[in-house]
């Protein structure tokens, strides 16, 4: 737990404000990525930023003496902290790795000419890929947007205050808070040590219920784009196909105006025009389509083609143009009591579970690390993965798309634990945390199942309804794709799996239950499956599974957090999973994809290394069981000369 000296809130009466009063929905429109295109400009705010952690007593200085209303360096002395990037691991200072409350970042940039003058019609828009938790954002001292999330995307028009003052820096300025309650998404709890004879005066730690470091800053990109005035706020696309026909379902919003035409071209990689189709709402029909396919389930992965939507409006006299391409996979998902069919044919789900994490950059992103993800990825014969325990950066979900890689795109649900976090005022958050998710990745062909939550306690009697409304709120809102949340409850006590479509069962035999003894993996993984598919009738996922083991520790009888334990693990669980797919296992998740940091403790070593890479992305010994495995379960699947073929290119 981060510990710290403060009184009241860990970020002051302001965030128990903020957070008692909540959102009672998503914030409306579209939140489209921002794309060039030849309305569209886009200016990245990545690098330096200004930044200084409020460590008064309350954490509520910067508030009480607006520190947004002057440049930050003028209140007091201010550090470089680049972004996108967590703020905990770039510094010496202690006291910054495990700091709980309000940070402050700040930015000066000089806008373009054009973007500036009023009477051109263009709308200058501020976004957030995400910042953790709790941010404020004020524009020259105006403040333009809140946002609670530490793992999706915001954004604020900030044509009004930046227009009219050509020349003048626009002071961009983040207050940002990463305190987790028993309300938010992930849960958390401020615990005051109170005896004095231990502890300083008012010392408190965060207490968390999930096992990865809480890192927080701003961890994706900020950026500064335009449309026109009239524009292209929102599109939704779903596919149907047969074999020689598809069809493209799609919705189109535009804000600023009700009089406007819209005109709709479907392209392939080639530039073909396939479709074509106007006004907001319609249908492209595409004949002999190309599907997006997984990786190793067809020669040509993850294809998409390009919708491209061209608005056209009348203000004062003048044509407003905008143009905003969307890319688009054909694919249909289903799923069967057995089985889960992706463009009717039976997929395996053969991955990993990830983390957003590693050296000194924490869960900022960064595009080396990203590339180096993937090609592992490929390397090992993944064809899918669990965005395990919140939703990732949107530049990771495009590549996904890209390479073929099916996601179970998980919202941050992860550590709901306490009785409290069951309530309505937790339960209205995880609806309008559903809505952002949804809106942001619908669009998604990666994206073939949404997860509500990783092992909460759902054996608790309000976990009941929470999980009804839950998913049949993000059913309500994507009845196209399958839902399930990630279980290690007790089969008969699990209250929320009778809603879900798809049994996600999270176990680790061996390891935290009789540790050491590999011989009782047998037996109770081929019980647990048999134990929830009797029950449920639904198609089951090992969602997690694993060892820790220290790379280049050794032993051999293999030992727990050896290398050969490890190895041995797996090849147990494995010899389940061989029978059990024959009849309604339809997956498995290794945990964990690389080494990750956590909070420090007893049975953490510098974080958890369950990773079949280190964190520093190297393999372990379990990477070439892993890889082998998964490469022999391609193999049996598809055309043996293709997947020969895509193995040798990452030998």
């Amino acid at each position: 737990s981060g510990g710290g000296v403060g009184r009241g809130m860990a970020g002051g009466c302001r965030l128990l404000l903020l957070l008692a009063l909540g959102r009672a929905a998503a914030a409306p429109g579209g939140m489209l990525y921002p794309r060039e295109s030849p309305s569209r400009e886009r200016k990245e705010l990545g690098g330096l930023w200004s930044f200084r952690a409020d460590f008064s007593p309350g954490r509520d200085a910067g508030f009480v003496q607006r520190w947004y209303w002057q440049p930050l360096r003028q209140t007091g002395p201010v550090i470089d902290m680049p972004v996108p990037a967590s703020f905990n691991d770039i510094t010496q200072d202690p006291s910054l790795e495990n700091y709980i409350g309000w940070v402050w970042y700040e930015k000066e940039v000089l806008l373009p000419l054009r973007w500036l003058q009023k009477d051109l019609n263009t709308r200058v828009v501020l976004r957030f890929g995400s910042a953790h938790y709790y941010s404020i954002v004020w524009v020259n001292g105006v403040q333009v947007v809140e946002h609670e999330g530490g793992h999706l995307p915001f954004e604020a028009d900030i044509s009004s205050i930046v227009q009219g003052s050509p020349g003048i820096p626009c002071r961009i300025t983040v207050a940002l808070n990463n305190t987790l309650t028993p309300h938010t998404l992930p849960p958390g709890s401020i615990q005051y040590m109170n005896d004095k004879t231990r502890y300083p005066k008012n010392y408190f730690v965060q207490n968390i219920r999930f096992d990865f470091f809480n890192y927080a800053g701003i961890h994706r990109p900020v950026v500064l784009y335009t449309t026109p005035s009239v524009y292209i706020d929102d599109i939704t696309v779903t596919t149907t196909s047969s074999e020689s026909v598809a069809m493209v379902q799609y919705q189109v919003s535009v804000v600023g105006s009700t009089l406007y035409s819209l005109s709709l071209s479907l392209r392939d990689q080639e530039g073909k025009v396939v479709a074509t189709g106007d006004g907001p709402a319609g249908e492209l029909k595409v004949l002999n389509p190309n599907l997006w396919w997984p990786y190793l389930m067809h020669e040509n992965p993850g294809y998409r083609y390009s919708l491209e939507v061209k608005m056209q409006a009348q203000v004062n006299g003048a044509l407003l143009e905008d143009v905003y391409t969307l890319p688009v996979g054909i694919r249909t998902v289903h799923v069967t009591s057995t089985r889960f069919l992706i463009n009717g044919r039976p997929f395996y789900f053969h991955g990993v579970n990830k983390h957003e994490d590693a050296d000194i950059r924490g869960k900022g992103l960064d595009w080396p690390l990203v590339v180096k993800d993937f090609n592992l990825l490929r390397w090992l014969g993944a064809n899918s993965f669990r965005t395990s325990h919140y939703p990732y950066a949107e530049e990771i979900m495009d590549l996904c798309d890209a390479y073929g890689i099916v996601v179970i795109d998980e919202c941050p649900g992860v550590g709901i634990k306490m009785l409290e976090s069951f309530g309505n005022k937790s339960l209205q958050h995880h609806l309008v945390v559903m809505e952002e998710l949804i809106r942001r990745d619908k669009n998604r062909p990666s994206v073939v199942m949404w997860s509500v939550a990783n092992e909460p306690a759902s054996e608790l009697p309000p976990a009941a309804y929470y999980f009804k409304t839950v998913i049949a709120h993000t059913k309500a809102l994507d009845p196209s794709r399958p839902v399930t949340f990630v279980t290690d409850a007790n089969y008969a006590l699990d209250r929320g799996a009778p809603y879900v479509d798809v049994i996600c069962v999270n176990s680790y035999f061996s390891w935290y239950h009789d540790p050491g003894h590999l011989e009782v993996i047998p037996l109770q993984l081929a019980t647990q499956f048999e134990n929830w598919y009797k029950t449920y009738e639904k198609p089951i996922i090992q969602s997690e599974y694993g060892a820790d083991s220290v790379p280049g520790l050794h032993s051999d009888p293999p030992l727990m957090f050896s290398e050969e334990y490890q190895k041995a693990m797996l090849k147990e669980y494995h010899s389940v999973f061989d029978k059990k797919r024959k009849e309604y296992v339809i997956g498995e998740l290794i945990w964990n994809f690389a080494d990750f940091m956590t909070n420090q403790g007893t049975t953490r070593v510098l974080g958890n290394k369950k990773g079949i890479f280190t964190r520093q992305r190297q393999p372990k010994s379990a990477a070439f069981v892993l890889r082998e495995r998964y490469w022999k379960i391609a193999n049996e699947s598809s055309c043996l000369p293709l997947i020969v073929k895509s193995h040798t290119l990452f030998l």
